[in-house]
C-alpha cells in the first residue's frame, strides 16, 4: 500500500507551532480594506488558532 499523501492546500494555508498548535491566517484581510480601519487592519494581521473541532481533521490532511 502507497504512503498518505499531504494535502497540498492544507500544506499551503496552515501551519503547526513548535507546540503542535495549528494556526491559520485571518479571514476579513483581502479586499475592501479601505473601508476597514488601521486598528482593525493591524488585529487582523497576524495568525490565529484554527477551533478544536477543526483541529483533528487539519491535522489528517498535513500527515504524510
Amino acid at each position: 500500500m502507497s504512503k498518505m499523501k499531504t494535502h497540498k492546500g492544507a500544506k499551503k494555508r496552515f501551519k503547526v507551532s513548535g507546540s503542535g498548535k495549528i494556526t491559520r491566517r485571518s479571514k476579513n484581510l483581502n479586499h475592501f480594506l479601505e473601508k476597514k480601519t488601521s486598528r482593525r487592519k493591524r488585529r487582523l494581521s497576524g495568525r490565529t488558532e484554527i477551533s478544536s473541532t477543526d483541529a483533528p481533521r487539519v491535522k489528517q490532511m498535513l500527515s504524510s
